[in-house]
């Protein structure tokens, strides 16, 4: 079982950055690849990065290329969402997943494939 909690939304201007954290309970944190979806007040939700276990390999959806560059801390369980230039289209609730992953290169944009969530957190970008 792990339990994922975000933090660092919140209500930025276009154009500044913001970084999003998700700290991760349990021992096993290294085991899991991990992923950032976000959705947005009725849109379904949409995937945004991913990094694999080991850290080496990520993958980030077109619209956030160049922009935003996910990181993960296995010694502090945590994984980071570094999101920069924002624009009104990111304004949306972030949510970070984790997937057991037995290949240390393995990333993942398929929610179904994530076992575990967390609440989220909100950013908000005015224009």
């Amino acid at each position: 079982q792990v339990q994922l909690v975000e933090s660092g939304g919140g209500l930025v201007q276009a154009g500044d950055s913001l970084r999003v954290s998700c700290a991760a309970s349990g021992r096993t944190f290294s085991s899991y690849t991990m992923g950032w979806f976000r959705q947005a007040p009725g849109k379904p939700r949409e995937f945004v990065a991913t990094i694999s276990r080991s850290g080496r390999n990520t993958q980030y959806t077109d619209s956030v290329k160049g922009r935003f560059t996910i990181s993960r801390d296995n010694a502090k369980n945590t994984v980071y969402l570094q999101m920069t230039n924002l624009k009104p289209e990111d304004t949306a609730v972030y949510c970070c997943a984790a997937n057991r992953a037995y290949n240390s290169g393995t990333v993942s944009s398929t929610a179904g494939e994530y076992d575990y969530w967390g609440q989220g957190t909100q950013v908000t970008v005015s224009s």
